[in-house]
């Protein structure tokens, strides 16, 4: 079993960066390509950055290319998400998930999730 405990939100201004981090438990963690996702009130979770297995490949929507990193430390059980040059629509809460087959961009395609943490970004 695996539990994803998100962290590293907060509120920041237009322009600056975070960094989230999310610690897994469970040995079988380097094996899965893991994901984070957000979802703003009234409106739909969306894919935001997906990492594979050995950290070899990445992908991002559209919204964050250029300005979010995901990244992954499989000997600390630990993925990152470096967000730089934040926007006031970058809010919401994020969640990193643990992918289990099918499309990296489909957020059903996971199986395991964390309780989310807040970004709140002012303008």
């Amino acid at each position: 079993q695996v539990q994803l405990v998100e962290s590293g939100g907060g509120l920041v201004q237009a322009g600056g960066s975070l960094r989230l981090s999310c610690a897994a438990s469970g040995r079988t963690f380097s094996s899965y390509a893991m994901g984070w996702f957000r979802q703003a009130p009234g409106k739909e979770r969306e894919f935001v950055a997906a990492i594979s297995w050995s950290g070899g490949s990445t992908y991002y929507a559209d919204s964050v290319k250029g300005r979010f990193t995901i990244s992954r430390d499989n000997a600390k059980n630990t993925v990152y998400l470096q967000m730089n040059s934040l926007k006031p629509e970058d809010t919401a809460v994020y969640y990193c998930a643990r992918f289990s087959v099918g499309d990296y961009e489909d957020f059903g395609d996971y199986d395991y999730w964390g309780q989310g943490t807040q970004v709140t970004v002012s303008s």
